[in-house]
């Protein structure tokens, strides 16, 4: 049997290159591709992203990158990744640049960190902070609870009971780091970032 392929979504807003050398290193294959042909047939899909909400939605639409997302996800095996403005990409809307609908994949809504008490808390939210799960997430088998992982960010998804699995972190308030619901999962960190912790948990989006 072959490498498995790693479909990396290249839609122009994204560190596509480290999240690929991080797949590689892993012994699989990652493929970075605009092709909606080839991210519709993937069965390893990883949606990357830094910038702007709404930019990245209308670059999504324009070029039906959102529609092969869809058509991949009707295959049961198929598994879905979203890194940092990916991981918000895969909700219902952002209030970035005005309020902008997601993909819709799971139900929440991103906002933006407000100032706090707290004046050594700066935004955008950057370096390595906690992230805290239980033991039933699979992303983070291995992974001992509050391990450190790497964020560069000024907007999260905020916790909801309509997503069962998520690991959280601090900043303020807590967030929404990481979650899974079925096919689809997502990290506000950047785990090809995170050194070999990111690593493993990459890992374990590949074993899924």
């Amino acid at each position: 049997m072959g490498k498995k392929q790693v479909v990396v979504i290249d839609y122009g807003m994204g560190n596509l290159w480290s999240v690929a050398s991080a797949i590689r290193f892993l012994g699989a294959e990652a493929l970075i591709t605009t092709n909606t042909k080839e991210i519709s047939a993937a069965k390893y899909l990883i949606l990357p992203g830094v910038g702007s909400f709404r930019r990245a939605m209308e670059i999504i639409k324009q070029n039906s990158i959102d529609q092969a997302i869809l058509q991949s996800l009707s295959q049961s095996e198929t598994k879905l990744l979203g890194i940092c403005l990916g991981m918000q990409l895969l909700g219902s809307e952002s209030s970035e640049d005005g309020d902008t609908q997601g993909l819709g994949l799971v139900q929440n809504t991103v906002r933006k960190f407000t100032n706090t008490a707290d004046t050594r808390l700066k935004i955008p939210h950057v370096g390595f902070s906690e992230v805290k799960h239980d033991s039933n997430t699979k992303l983070f088998g291995g992974i001992p609870s509050g391990s450190c992982f790497y964020f560069v960010h000024s907007y999260f998804m905020g916790l909801t009971p309509d997503i069962k699995s998520v690991a959280t972190c601090n900043h303020g308030t807590e967030f929404v780091a990481a979650f899974e619901q079925g096919q689809v999962s997502g990290t506000q960190f950047h785990p090809e970032k995170s050194q070999s912790i990111g690593l493993k948990l990459l890992k374990n989006f590949l074993e899924r």
